[in-house]
């Protein structure tokens, strides 16, 4: 067996960028005592979810990837040894935002960026005023604890960007969000697994909780947490974090059920791109 524990963390704003990031190194250094090997927390970790509104203020979270959190969260890695999924508010120049995850692997290298493809843009969801679509394909990344992917929030509505994962070589696809109640819930419980299944991965999908009221004050939005871990047979590993409390929760997966599965469901065999041309001219 190729076990490898992943961590997810789910927190609302904590009021200030210095406590939010201190709070996530806190979560890393007890995710990392009990045994994770990687954590991925949740979408724009080091501010509010600011999509809510459509304010020029917000701008000022965007960094530079690498940056100083990139560097800070290096040195993290390279100390506890742990792979980090780092999603940020990346600023490529001036004006040009991006919503991004760093991929930073158990050494302290920076691998790589994923910017994210699909941006809603709908009452409190206000994300095209805020950042530009990805335009750096879905890479994969080769790290300590196997082949990971990534996938942000609105996205995973969006079956074509799994597939692409997939066919790069992903083992473990790490799925921040910031998703709030409503229409919303049942698609949580389905498309994940679905994506899980349909491509033969792993999926960890890390969820805001809470409402940011300081922030906001009575418009928050209330996001309901419920991380999890889902495997490529499609079924969840292990509980769901809470839906109303803010924790660091750890998984133990095992990555030789990949195979297994994909030699008992040969989807891959079995696809007809060739078939498929409508999708890319509609």
């Amino acid at each position: 067996m190729t076990i490898v524990k992943v961590a997810l963390t789910q927190t609302p704003w904590t009021g200030d960028r210095e406590s939010m990031t201190a709070l996530h190194e806190q979560y890393t250094r007890q995710a990392a005592a009990q045994g994770a090997q990687a954590i991925c927390y949740e979408e724009l970790f080091t501010g509010p979810y600011f999509g809510i509104t459509q304010d020029p203020k917000y701008y000022r979270y965007a960094e530079p990837i690498p940056g100083p959190t990139t560097e800070r969260f290096s040195a993290l890695a390279k100390e506890l040894g742990i792979v980090i999924v780092l999603p940020l508010y990346e600023e490529d120049q001036p004006g040009v935002y991006y919503n991004s995850a760093a991929v930073i692997d158990a050494d302290g290298a920076v691998l790589g960026t994923y910017r994210k493809h699909h941006l809603p843009h709908l009452p409190k969801f206000w994300e095209k005023f805020y950042f530009r679509p990805g335009n750096l394909g879905y890479p994969v990344f080769d790290t300590a604890v196997g082949k990971v992917g990534v996938y942000i929030c609105y996205d995973r509505h969006f079956p074509e960007g799994w597939r692409e994962l997939g066919l790069g070589g992903a083992e473990i696809v790490f799925n921040p969000n910031a998703t709030a109640p409503g229409i919303s819930n049942r698609n949580w419980e389905l498309e994940q697994p679905a994506a899980a299944l349909a491509n033969g991965y792993f999926v960890a999908a890390a969820n805001r909780v809470g409402a940011e009221t300081n922030e906001y004050g009575d418009e928050a939005v209330t996001f309901y947490g419920s991380s999890y871990v889902v495997g490529p047979d499609g079924m969840f590993v292990g509980d769901w974090a809470s839906s109303t409390e803010a924790e660091v929760k750890v998984w133990e997966i095992d990555l030789d059920l990949i195979r297994e599965v994909r030699e008992r469901w040969q989807f891959y065999r079995d696809r007809r791109p060739d078939s498929y041309a409508a999708i890319t001219a509609r």
